[in-house]
């Protein structure tokens, strides 16, 4: 688990800070402006930014080109934006790497798992088994020339829970850095950016917190023009019993991932951090650790479901 601190300014620049519900979560901004006015137009420009997305990639919102997509699964290629269109291919790039550990068709799962806290037992296996041919990553097909999205299957959906949020920050950030705004930090829902520094000229930190049940922070590390994002089991769950299971599934098994408690990854962007944060917990410490220490400029800590700490080779805390 991260949190994040800024504090000091100098007489040049202000810091200014607000917070949003936007994407089903938190939405923490703080930028660094010549004054506290200008600051607050910057944040709702980047509250806009993330609200345009959020109407662009929500399955949920019938109006959006990602509701067209499903809604057309086996019947028509679906002509989408330029922007859509090279997230679902970002999307499939990190599928292929992750060996489909990261696949943003799982979305056909939701159809027997509900994954807000009200189921009280396990789906049966057939029933899972009965919407796992509804999934896979390899029956989207893109046509780069028209650009088109056609999902093969008849039931097949789209979502980007996973990859969604990081998506939205780089965007909120990249909007920013071209207006000039010369440094900030976003927060959205545990999807966190940065760039420049803090007014102090100091980094700013990200907070590792202890896996020790008390909790507290472990350590902190400095976070410079980077992001990083966080999957953890503690937050939407399946109760079946006496035991909780987590709300991130396996999109090949059809059944929550086990193992592991949180991840959290360190990468240049918030997308990427998001994808693998995501993807790292279904693959499990080992395949996970090997894949990141593969990686260039990305770095992972993973507690795992005994409260154990492991961290990629490139991290170094305090």
């Amino acid at each position: 688990m991260l949190t994040y601190i800024s504090y000091g300014q100098d007489k040049k620049y202000v810091t200014v800070k607000k917070s949003y519900e936007v994407m089903g979560g938190d939405f923490d901004i703080t930028v660094v402006s010549v004054d506290e006015e200008l600051g607050y137009i910057y944040i709702q420009e980047a509250l806009a930014e993330v609200q345009r997305i959020e109407k662009l990639i929500s399955s949920w919102d019938q109006d959006s080109e990602t509701s067209l997509i499903n809604r057309n699964a086996g019947i028509k290629p679906v002509h989408v934006s330029w922007e859509l269109y090279k997230l679902i291919e970002r999307s499939i790039q990190i599928s292929e790497i992750t060996n489909g550990a990261f696949d943003i068709t799982f979305t056909a799962l939701k159809d027997v798992w509900k994954l807000d806290g009200s189921m009280q037992s396990l789906p049966s296996k057939a029933n899972v088994e009965a919407v796992q041919s509804r999934i896979g990553y390899k029956n989207i097909v893109l046509n780069n020339k028209d650009q088109t999205v056609f999902l093969k299957k008849k039931g097949m959906k789209i979502s980007f829970g996973g990859i969604g949020k990081g998506f939205a920050a780089d965007k909120a950030k990249a909007l920013l850095v071209s207006k000039d705004v010369k440094a900030g930090i976003i927060n959205l829902n545990g999807d966190i950016t940065t760039w420049g520094t803090k007014v102090t000229g100091d980094k700013w930190l990200i907070g590792v917190m202890n896996p020790d049940l008390k909790g507290g922070i472990a350590s902190w590390i400095p976070i410079l023009e980077s992001s990083v994002a966080t999957t953890a089991s503690d937050g939407n769950f399946i109760m079946s019993g006496n035991k909780k299971y987590t709300h991130i599934l396996d999109p090949k098994t059809g059944f929550p991932a086990t193992g592991i408690n949180s991840v959290s990854v360190f990468a240049k962007s918030a997308e990427l951090s998001d994808a693998l944060a995501t993807s790292i917990f279904v693959m499990g410490l080992d395949a996970g650790l090997a894949l990141i220490n593969q990686l260039g400029d990305t770095e992972v800590i993973i507690v795992d479901s005994a409260n154990n700490m492991h961290k990629s080779n490139g991290i170094l805390l305090n």
